[in-house]
């Protein structure tokens, strides 16, 4: 699944993701005539989402990516993420 808000709301990009096999849980813009159907209960849930990065972008190395490598970087959000489920 696809959770996104309104801006990824377009006909080409719910057609790509359908070739895919990926299910779009994106809200209908107000200027749509034909709106789609979407999960609301999984669209609800995208909050903790965006929460999670949030909360990861805390960390000023995580944010501003200092690393050079990816798997630097990589182990460095692997440690705060533990950092944050041990603290909360």
């Amino acid at each position: 699944m696809l959770l996104g808000d309104r801006a990824y709301d377009s006909a080409e990009l719910r057609g790509w993701l359908k070739q895919r096999g990926t299910k779009a849980v994106v809200p209908n813009r107000s200027t749509r005539k034909r709106p789609f159907r979407f999960d609301r209960t999984s669209y609800k849930l995208r909050h903790r989402i965006e929460n999670a990065f949030c909360r990861l972008k805390d960390f000023r190395r995580i944010a501003t990516r200092y690393d050079r490598l990816a798997r630097n970087y990589l182990a460095s959000v692997c440690l705060v993420a533990a950092i944050v489920w041990w603290v909360l």
